[in-house]
């Protein structure tokens, strides 16, 4: 009787070896895929999409989180507010490669370690996803974009929790230091003024592990390199689908900081002349200008403040010197209005104080920001001081 069980046991063994093996060994090759950044601000940070191959369908497909539809007429209006409507696509690898092909852009291949039932149950959710119904997704900057979406779909379908290694330096950085990785390199100073200027506290938030590897493709990329599932590394081969020889990023003639730093040279020679009639006009027509231009910026910083539908550009600093209402003011520079004299002292007086605790302060301004701290200073206690002898003079007489 125990030769009988015995045989029974192995030959239940014999058949269920093959089975398993047949499970785990199947046509299917799962990858992610992460591209380079280009020289162009919307590809800068890189990109992120999952590829799908199948040697027994013959297909190779990539499921792209990136698509959206610059067509739309209200495309600027809905970019400015937040409400970005993006949608996965499905397209060949030869469609896919072409752009950055043509770009010279690198891209990297992360072979997934996923067993058969992973890799069905990932394509059928992309397949999913790719439906009209499902395909548009509400896109966030830092919480919710491309990359957080193609992360995501990996991690949930995976049957053990994906678990990531921290790769994070310590101490970690901010949503904005990680911009700034990709912005320095390629000297986008103007890009980087204009980034600093708009966004607000919220982007100085240092985000967690997951939160940055979900923010950033090459972030997601070393996260995929030491993360696992259960006691196996989920990625087992890394390799180079395209790569280009790396080449130095285009000068950028007149940067920022070198423009501010002109201006407020210029308004201090000005000054050293003031006595001349004509001097003193161009530093009135070079005040209303200044002074509305940052008016504008300030009607901007609160529009965005106000009308995003995110909080990427809420609780921003930058107002306290880009004050809307600089646009009214430069309509009573030349008027005997009592209350203007105090309105450029007070405007002075908030300049100084962001000048003297730049260094402390929770949101990190734009260097580029403190040769337009001393403009507003030097120019506007010189109007608060002009109002007051022009009073005085006004007594005398």
């Amino acid at each position: 009787m125990k030769w009988i069980v015995f045989a029974c046991l192995l030959f239940i063994c014999s058949i269920s070896s093959p089975a398993q093996i047949i499970n785990d060994s199947c046509s299917m090759k799962v990858s992610l895929l992460t591209c380079a950044p280009g020289k162009e601000l919307y590809s800068i940070f890189g990109h992120t999409a999952i590829r799908i191959q199948d040697s027994a369908r013959g297909m190779d497909i990539i499921y792209n989180y990136g698509t959206f539809d610059d067509n739309d007429p209200l495309f600027y209006i809905h970019f400015t507010r937040g409400i970005m409507l993006y949608s996965v696509s499905a397209e060949t690898l030869d469609s896919f490669m072409m752009e950055y092909e043509y770009e010279h852009r690198n891209v990297m291949e992360q072979v997934l370690n996923l067993n058969c039932k992973e890799k069905y149950q990932l394509y059928e959710s992309l397949r999913r996803n790719t439906l009209d119904e499902n395909r548009l997704y509400q896109y966030h900057f830092h919480t919710d974009n491309c990359t957080t979406r193609a992360g995501r779909m990996i991690e949930s379908n995976t049957s053990e929790p994906l678990v990531y290694k921290n790769i994070l330096p310590n101490p970690g950085p901010s949503f904005r230091d990680m911009i700034h990785e990709y912005l320095d390199p390629q000297k986008k100073s103007w890009a980087k003024f204009g980034i600093d200027m708009l966004l607000g506290k919220n982007l100085d938030i240092k985000p967690s592990n997951v939160e940055a590897i979900h923010f950033l493709p090459d972030y997601l990329y070393r996260g995929m390199e030491s993360a696992y599932t259960g006691s196996k590394p989920v990625v087992i081969a890394s390799h180079p689908l395209q790569r280009f020889p790396a080449t130095k990023p285009p000068f950028e003639g007149f940067t920022t900081l070198a423009f501010f730093q002109c201006l407020i040279l210029a308004n201090i020679l000005l000054f050293i002349f003031k006595a001349s009639p004509a001097i003193a006009k161009i530093l009135l027509v070079s005040d209303i200008i200044f002074f509305s231009l940052l008016g504008l910026v300030g009607i901007l910083i609160a529009f965005l403040w106000l009308g995003r539908v995110d909080d990427v550009c809420r609780n921003n600093i930058n107002i306290l010197w880009a004050i809307p209402t600089h646009l009214v003011a430069v309509f009573f520079i030349r008027k005997k209005t009592a209350w203007i004299k105090y309105y450029f002292l007070i405007t002075a007086i908030l300049a100084t104080l962001l000048l003297v605790g730049f260094p402390w302060w929770q949101q990190r301004m734009n260097t580029a920001v403190l040769p337009v701290l001393g403009i507003i200073i030097f120019r506007s206690f010189h109007l608060f001081q002009s109002r007051n002898h022009a009073e005085k003079s006004i007594v005398q007489r």
